[in-house]
């Protein structure tokens, strides 16, 4: 099979370098091109072997990763994973990497040398072959958020909940997106971005640093209220209850990912009808195609990312087939629309059809 996925891999550990390049040596589809152990020798290297994807790691000597990706996507943009410990500097620097470009991130199971990669080896060979075919685009820099703006509690009579799902690419997205909405927003916002354990909690403070909307991790049996937004944690299933409750929910995983946003899309839709707006964004696989055709069959409003502006585009694609979206929007004008879907809802304008913005 013709190896056409080429991979550098750059690690400041000799045995993750050995380690990351047997993995992926395995599958018949990828070639590594080459290793680095710092930035320096990172940049060099995908000038030459202009590889499709870079694995970077995010501690490292000489050079640190992120200063090598700034590099790398402002001298030879090229689609590259993070490869990071799971801790509170890793998550954070792994979240501004997301911001700066990079496509995703793996996380070691147990430190900066992890013994057990080998548990996160089917993630990151999918990943570095999704990362492989994904679009590079203009980074859109949110507005840092005026803090005082969040401290006024508003009661609305009337509200929507809106429900984003995402994964690759999303919190880059997601972080865009809340930072254009307004403080007032007469809506609850529910987020589904797929994301290893340990992460949610640093991606809803890094959300919090753009958005006027107060964001947090979701609790068992919180209420839902308007202007507010609630992140699914990592390892759980967020459910909508009857009462403007939210439930997490240990079941299974569902295509292979939990929280899968096609149940948050379920519950949601089955509470709240007509008031229920969903949105898909960037992703890879199928998560909340279903999902969002639930929402639209019990009479609420549906949209999802243009597939062309996403990084990985299948989430989208996938709940278009199904016919599940109203309408498709690029990320740019997708804020925008969401808060008009938010004003025609709560005034019962309805439409029909399939639109496409452009």
């Amino acid at each position: 099979m013709n190896r056409w996925c080429k991979v550098v891999v750059v690690d400041d550990s000799a045995f993750m370098r050995m380690v990351i390049t047997r993995m992926l040596k395995e599958d018949p589809e990828i070639e590594v091109v080459g290793t680095a152990s710092n930035g320096f020798e990172a940049i060099e290297i995908v000038k030459t072997h202009r590889p499709s994807v870079v694995t970077l790691d995010v501690e490292m000597p000489e050079m640190d990763g992120l200063t090598a990706l700034e590099r790398i996507m402002k001298e030879c943009p090229t689609p590259v994973i993070m490869v990071s410990a799971l801790t509170k500097e890793g998550a954070e620097i792994t979240l501004k990497a997301l911001q700066l470009g990079a496509v995703d991130f793996i996380a070691k199971p147990s430190g900066s040398i992890s013994l057990d990669f080998h548990k996160v080896k089917d993630e990151l060979v999918s990943k570095v072959k999704a990362a492989a075919k994904a679009k590079l685009r203009p980074l859109l820099t949110p507005p840092i958020t005026l803090r005082q703006e969040k401290l006024t509690t508003y009661k609305f009579k009337d509200w929507a909940v809106v429900v984003i799902a995402a994964s690759t690419g999303g919190p880059a997205a997601i972080r865009y997106v809340l930072s254009q909405l307004p403080h007032d927003l007469p809506a609850a916002v529910l987020l589904v971005q797929h994301m290893p354990r340990g992460f949610t909690k640093f991606f809803a403070d890094n959300l919090n640093q753009v958005s006027r909307l107060p964001v947090h991790e979701a609790q068992d049996g919180e209420e839902i209220m308007p202007g507010k937004a609630y992140l699914a944690p990592s390892g759980f299933h967020m459910l909508v209850e009857r009462g403007d409750r939210l439930s997490l929910d240990l079941s299974p995983p569902l295509h292979n990912v939990r929280p899968a946003a096609d149940k948050t899309f379920d519950s949601a839709a089955h509470v709240y009808g007509k008031r229920c707006i969903g949105v898909v964004m960037t992703g890879m696989g199928s998560d909340g195609a279903v999902g969002l055709l639930t929402v639209r069959e019990h009479g609420g409003r549906t949209m999802v990312q243009s597939p062309e502006t996403c990084v990985i585009s299948s989430m989208p694609e996938s709940a278009l087939k199904l016919n599940a979206a109203e309408e498709s929007v690029p990320l740019e004008l997708l804020p925008k629309r969401l808060g008009e879907l938010i004003q025609e809802t709560l005034s019962s304008q309805r439409t029909t059809g399939t639109k496409v913005l452009r």
